[in-house]
Parts: structure tokens; C-alpha cells; sequence
């Protein structure tokens, strides 16, 4: 009865009684009750307890890296096709330019392995339609390139290699694809659309096939009115990615269904993995998310507005690492994973700048990195000096500083029934920091006064306080 009913929402029969139908049951019936809350499995415990990612956006807008004949375009490189007004023959001609000579993908690993990440997620086709891996259903991949070789390949061995899971990034949408349509308005459209859904099928069963230790699909380019027309392919794509590769992850943005929004459906219950949309930005913890509800990820820039590669980070701010490090660390105390873009350039290098705040996060990560893999949410509220995290199942909570008080003394506010005992520098478990009850779950401590030169790490003992934090749900801020 199930799939009876599921095969007639997909064909559109019961489309408006299957929308009003509660969330939960819906959900049920379109995905499994797997899909209802959090996944417990050990891959979806992997990609929480991982934190900290890196994001690769390389493609053929790689190699005008945001200027064309002469005029530098603010937006977003990778756009640089649409902002310049590029024609598709013309841009696509960028193909036989595409010889990355100084692109060694173990550097790239090891400068990842430096920076602390665990994951990575790169782009195997970005909207340009470009493929880094030799694709059998096109000829615009990186076989007829001057390249020829297998460039996702070689991303794959040297990451594995260096112990960090790779996720593939693929564009649903595709400028390239002469059968790619942005709305269905005529039955040639519908007919040619179906043939483009086919290819892009096939090419991610391609993926989830050749490329075996690949961990998650994040999908994009999901938002057009053609595929939000044809929701059902996303579901039959989840079900056969699944297929393929059991225990494999994907992100929300692949779900564009008519009865849905493009990350959550109707009733606002999140669809997919985990909730993949927040991009360039945290979650506001009051409005958009409950901290304990949901698995989610942010995806960030390092300029305002670049992923590819733009020869003039002049145009826009670009964030200092510590700016950067404070995200990740927020994003942890959210219970969020936290993924950083770096935009390679058309010869394969990675810029000094990308180089030199990689390093600098690293640094911080050997010393500091326990405070954020398989840390989460601590049931405590963001406080003026900074953030907690607390590893799954620890009686202690990480304070993790990056406003000092003149004074020295750190002001905490705790839930009900959770007392602090004792602290200590996370680098120094011998220094003891004095622990100060002031006021009914109000405590002070004595932080020595000096100057410092990166967040620094507290440790705190506390009593009662991994009970109570799984109840506390008013530190949303």
C-alpha cells in the first residue's frame, strides 16, 4: 500500500491530499522513517563527529578567474560566464586552455591535513557543466583537455591518503547541456528535460560507482522551476545514490519537490541528511534552527562573495583567520559542521593568501582541535567572552575565549543544576583557574591577566551538567 500510494504522489496523481498529509507521516512514506530525525548510523556519526571540512570550487572559471577582456566582474567568478555575457561557444572553448601544470593534489591534502580539516567536498561539476573526471555521457570533461588526466582521481588518493573523507559537490543545473532547461513551458521542454535528468543520473551513479570511498553528494543548482516541476527525480536520485553506495550522505539542497520549499517541505520538516543552506552565513540560533534538532552544515567564503578563483580579492573584505576560526568554533558550539571554501587557480596553485590562513587555523587546530571533532552543542549560551563545546558524553565543558576582560574575570552563566567545580588551560592541566560561585548559577573565573595571542582553551569540571545540558534549551544565542 506504501509504495502504491508513493508511486501515485511521484506521478502527480494525489499530489495536493499527499501535501496535506502531517509532516511526519509524509516524510515516512517519500523517505523512510530513517529520514524523520537525526541519522544514528556510524557514516552519519563520522560526518558529525568530523566538524571541520574544506570546500574546493576548481573549474574552468578557474582560468579567468573573474576578469574577461580586460574588465575585472565583482560578482562571484564562477558566474563570470553569465556576468560577462560570455556565449557557451566561447566559454566552453576554455577547455582546451585547462592544463593545471603546478597542481599536485598531495600538497593539496597535506596543507588540508595541516589545517586540521577531516573532510572535504569538491566541486565534480559546477554550473558551467564541466567535469574533473573523465565522464563517459559527455565530452566536456577533463579527458579532452590538455590535462587528460583524472584530476578527481588524484584528489581522492591524496585526501584518503591523508585520512580525510572526500564528498563530491555536483551541479544539477547546467549551462553547458543543450537539453537543460530552466522552467518546463512545452512538451519538448518536458521531452528534453527527461533526457537531461537521464544524463545527470547517470553520471552521478558514474561517481558513486567509480570513485568507491566517496562519503556524501552535495548537491546544487536545485532552486529552477524544471526540477522543483519534477521532484520526483530527486527522491528516485537519493534512492539509487543510496543504492550504490550504502551508508553514502546527502545534503538538503537536493530536494526541490512542488509541495516543498528548497530545503525543508511545507510543515518546515528539513529534507535530506542534514540541512545544507546555510551558505556564507551561520544559522541564526533563534530563528532558523534548533540546536539539538537537526544535523547542518555552513558552507563559507573567504571573501565576501568568491568560491572560484578571482584574481582581485581587492573588491570585497576578505576574513582574517581568526574570523575564521571563531566561525568554526561557533558553528561547533551550535552542533554544526563547519565547511571552508578555497578557490584554486587555473594552473593548479593555491593562492599565499588561502596558503597562509590555512596554516594559521592548523596551528590553533594541533593544540585546540578536541575542542571541535566530535564536540557539539554543550546546553549553554553563547557569553560574552566566547563559546562552549562539549565532547559526546564528557562531564566538561570547553570554554573556548576570544574576548578577554581587562579585568581577567570570565562571567558564566549556567543551567539549573549544573555546577562548575574546577577549571584548568587546556594546554596547562596543572594551572588551576580559581572557580567563583557569585549567584544562583552564576559563577566567575579568575582568568590570569596577560597578554594573548589566540583564543585560548578552558576546561571545566562540572557536576550534573551532561544530564542538564540535554534539557536545556533556552541558549539558542
Amino acid at each position: 500500500m506504501k509504495k502504491f500510494i508513493l508511486a501515485l504522489a511521484m506521478a502527480g496523481i494525489l499530489l495536493p491530499a499527499f501535501a496535506q498529509t502531517p509532516a511526519k507521516k509524509r516524510l515516512e512514506l517519500k523517505y523512510g522513517a530513517q529520514y524523520t530525525g537525526k541519522r544514528t548510523d556510524a557514516a552519519m556519526n563520522k560526518w558529525r563527529s568530523n566538524r571541520f571540512g574544506q570546500f574546493i570550487h576548481w573549474g574552468l572559471y578557474a582560468i579567468p578567474g573573474g576578469v574577461w577582456n580586460g574588465k575585472t566582474y565583482n560578482y562571484a567568478a564562477e558566474f563570470l560566464k553569465s556576468s560577462a555575457h560570455i556565449s557557451t561557444a566561447t566559454w566552453d572553448s576554455l577547455m582546451y586552455k585547462f592544463n593545471p601544470k603546478k597542481f599536485n593534489a598531495k600538497e593539496w591534502a597535506k596543507m588540508a591535513k595541516k589545517m586540521g580539516v577531516k573532510y572535504m567536498t569538491i566541486t565534480t561539476k559546477h554550473h558551467e557543466g564541466f567535469c574533473l573526471w573523465p565522464s563517459r555521457y559527455t565530452d566536456f570533461n577533463i579527458s579532452n583537455t590538455p590535462y587528460k588526466k583524472d584530476i578527481l582521481k588524484e584528489i581522492v588518493d591524496a585526501y584518503n591518503a591523508e585520512g580525510i573523507d572526500v564528498n563530491f559537490y555536483y551541479s544539477v543545473l547546467d549551462w553547458h547541456n543543450p537539453d537543460w532547461r530552466y522552467d518546463i513551458k512545452s512538451k519538448e521542454d518536458s521531452i528534453a528535460f527527461r533526457r537531461y535528468l537521464d544524463f545527470a543520473e547517470n553520471q552521478l551513479k558514474e561517481l558513486a560507482t567509480n570513485y568507491p570511498t566517496v562519503k556524501a553528494f552535495w548537491f546544487d543548482g536545485t532552486w529552477d522551476a524544471s526540477v522543483k516541476k519534477n521532484g520526483w527525480w530527486t527522491l528516485e536520485v537519493e534512492k539509487m545514490l543510496k543504492s550504490v553506495r550504502p551508508g553514502v550522505i546527502i545534503n538538503s539542497r537536493l530536494r526541490a519537490d512542488d509541495y516543498g520549499s528548497r530545503h525543508k517541505d511545507s510543515n518546515g520538516e528539513l529534507m535530506g541528511d542534514y540541512e545544507s543552506g546555510y551558505e556564507r552565513r551561520l544559522p541564526d540560533p533563534v530563528k532558523d534552527i534548533k540546536v539539538t534538532s537537526w544535523d547542518w552544515e555552513a558552507c563559507m567564503t573567504i571573501p565576501e562573495n568568491q568560491w572560484g578563483y578571482h584574481q582581485d580579492w581587492s573588491i570585497s573584505h576578505v576574513k582574517s583567520p581568526l574570523e575564521l576560526l571563531e566561525m568554526l568554533v561557533h558553528a561547533t558550539s551550535m552542533g554544526g559542521n563547519f565547511l571552508l571554501n578555497f578557490g584554486p587557480k587555473g594552473d593548479g596553485s593555491i593562492r599565499s593568501e588561502e596558503q597562509n590562513i590555512a596554516k594559521t587555523i592548523g596551528d590553533w587546530m594541533a593544540v585546540n582541535g578536541q575542542v571541535i571533532y566530535n564536540c557539539d552543542y554543550a546546553g549553554l549560551k553563547k557569553q560574552d567572552w566566547g563559546y562552549f563545546t562539549r565532547e559526546k558524553g564528557s562531564n566538561q565543558l570547553n570554554m573556548v575565549i576570544f574576548n578577554v576582560p581587562v579585568s581577567g574575570l570570565l562571567h558564566v552563566d549556567v543551567p539549573k543544576g549544573m555546577i562548575l567545580k574546577k577549571a584548568h588551560f587546556l594546554t596547562t592541566p596543572g594551572q588551576q583557574i580559581k572557580v567563583e560561585e557569585i549567584a544562583k548559577n552564576q559563577y566567575l573565573l579568575h582568568m590570569p591577566i596577560k597578554l594573548y595571542t589566540s583564543p585560548q582553551v578552558i576546561v571545566v569540571e562540572c557536576d550534573n551538567g551532561k544530564e542538564n545540558a540535554n534539557k536545556y534549551q533556552d541558549a539558542k544565542t
